[in-house]
């Protein structure tokens, strides 16, 4: 790794990964108008307002999809406009706008959010029954688009928009701002942007630019955020203030459990709230299906973990009724444990649904896309997709993937981006934590920093958590000593042992002191 990192190179090495970014401000992100359709969208929409035509918002059931529509809705809530929701329910609705939707819709306007890019079977019945689609995502184009009235969505190749990896709840949001815009009203968007901030961190979006700048508003906004939603969470979790690691640990994998595990729209009702008390009453609730949403993934985790060959550059697995609302959460952990892509499908009947995550620079989609011919439907992006197939072809689509991982270089895996070179034990101290607190928040595009630290000395070693998985331990170097942790260890050390470790550096706070700790990724005795 060459030279020891002082903590000015940490600084000057974070600050590089945004030395292209050109937005850094809020008030230089990007206009409304450069979305292709954006305009047309907004005029009928606000013509549809004006002739008391009815307007219906179908939503999507993860996190992004579930922000969309409170955004929207909310927006319309506070014009006095009546609309009709729609979240899809995962189980007995499948993914998106689909003609058992359009059927029961009674609406002159139909807006999707986070999603509709593929919904070229509902565009075609919306218009032979005279609607006007208006498809709002941000999901990879098809070939073939939806014969849609209007189409806002960064990734066409013709929309002028400059930053084409934004979240549906994003898209949504501009959406807002241009029937602002249309409408001639005084409204303030920024009372989105706590919501804004969950659905970028929750959907995986590159933490630059654009994403960087309204997420780092968005953490802000919901440290002094009014919506009885997140001053319940707060209450609950006895959080006197959110931070970035809140939402990806906490906050999204709650919002996500309800389409998960029954319907998004307890989430949709937890977040659009009106009374702190029936806040806290929804939280318990949503609380409830989260613990059995774990309970779910563990036995899903374990059954996946019989089928996987160590020497395959993919992971494709599957169970007879398996839960589908935690396939997801399964590939991604599969992915993460074994650094590799996963495909994980529950089979229900004769046919398999399928939830993928990649890891490194490769992309799943396209990895997907090679086996097109035997598959009922797939979507999504580079680093998460969708998929549907046939039960019979399950074998087959596994050894299509299979042949066609073979060619993946050893680069494409590789994560270790991340690790920003060996630093020495006394510089790990409040002054670098609040360099790394600087950059935040980490995530996609914007990794949180890893550490190489040698020599260091076992002090104490002690085994922790219910399941006796995971380390505490204090090690030193010279005089400095600092505490460690080691989740799911997977190397047996004692007191006494010379280790090298890669770790990143967290804070530690307990009784009002704040002291840094390392998280402990690996671990080498020497």
């Amino acid at each position: 790794m060459g030279r020891i990192l002082t903590k000015e190179d940490v600084k000057q090495i974070l600050q590089g990964r945004f030395k292209e970014d050109t937005c850094t401000r809020l008030k230089d992100i990007p206009s409304p108008g450069l979305f292709k359709d954006i305009k047309k969208a907004s005029r009928r929409i606000k013509e549809a307002i004006e002739l008391n035509q009815k307007i219906a918002i179908v939503g999507d059931y993860d996190v992004d999809g579930v922000v969309s529509s409170v955004i929207l809705s909310e927006f319309f809530d506070d014009l006095g406009v009546e609309y009709e929701l729609v979240i899809p329910n995962r189980f007995s609705d499948g993914y998106g706008l689909n003609p058992q939707i359009v059927q029961r819709v009674d609406a002159k306007v139909i807006v999707t959010v986070d999603n509709g890019i593929s919904a070229l079977e509902a565009a075609q019945i919306c218009k032979e029954r005279g609607i006007d689609l208006i498809i709002t995502d941000h999901h990879s184009v098809p070939a073939c688009i939806p014969n849609a009235y209007a189409i806002v969505n960064p990734k066409q190749q013709d929309c002028t928009f400059p930053n084409s990896e934004i979240c549906g709840a994003q898209v949504a949001w501009y959406l807002v701002a241009s029937l602002k815009e249309s409408l001639k009203i005084r409204y303030d968007l920024a009372k989105f942007l706590d919501l804004l901030s969950i659905a970028i961190m929750a959907d995986m979006m590159e933490l630059k630019d654009i994403n960087r700048v309204m997420t780092q508003k968005g953490i802000q906004a919901l440290n002094c955020s009014k919506r009885v939603s997140i001053l319940a969470i707060k209450e609950y979790f006895s959080k006197d203030s959110i931070e970035a690691d809140d939402i990806s640990f906490l906050i999204a994998p709650l919002i996500n459990s309800s389409g998960r595990m029954e319907d998004a729209i307890y989430s949709y009702e937890f977040l659009k709230s009106k009374s702190f008390e029936d806040a806290i009453e929804k939280l318990e609730y949503i609380v409830h299906l989260n613990n059995c949403r774990k309970d779910e993934e563990k036995i899903l985790f374990e059954a996946s973990l019989k089928q996987i060959k160590d020497d395959d550059n993919i992971i494709v697995v599957w169970g007879e009724e398996w839960h589908e609302g935690v396939i997801g959460i399964v590939a991604s952990r599969l992915a993460k444990r074994f650094k590799k892509p996963a495909v994980v499908f529950c089979i229900k009947e004769d046919e398999a649904k399928g939830s993928a995550r990649s890891v490194g620079e490769i992309d799943i989609l396209n990895l997907i896309k090679s086996s097109e011919d035997i598959l009922l439907g797939y979507g999504g992006h580079k680093g998460a997709a969708g998929v549907a197939i046939k039960k019979e072809n399950l074998t087959l689509f596994k050894k299509q993937l299979l042949s066609a991982s073979k060619n993946l270089t050893t680069e494409e895996f590789e994560e270790n981006s991340d690790i920003l070179g060996e630093i020495l034990l006394k510089d790990v101290d409040f002054e670098l934590l609040e360099i790394l607190e600087k950059f935040e928040p980490y995530g996609q595009k914007n990794p949180k920093p890893n550490f190489i630290l040698k020599n260091l000395t076992i002090k104490i070693d002690r085994i922790i958590g219910r399941d006796g998985r995971h380390l505490k331990l204090i090690l030193q170097h010279s005089n400095h000593t600092i505490e460690a942790l080691f989740f799911n260890y997977d190397k047996p050390v004692k007191r006494g042992d010379v280790v090298e470790i890669v770790c990143s550096i967290s804070k530690n706070l307990y009784r009002g002191l704040v002291t840094p700790q390392l998280l402990i990724k690996e671990l080498v005795s020497t």
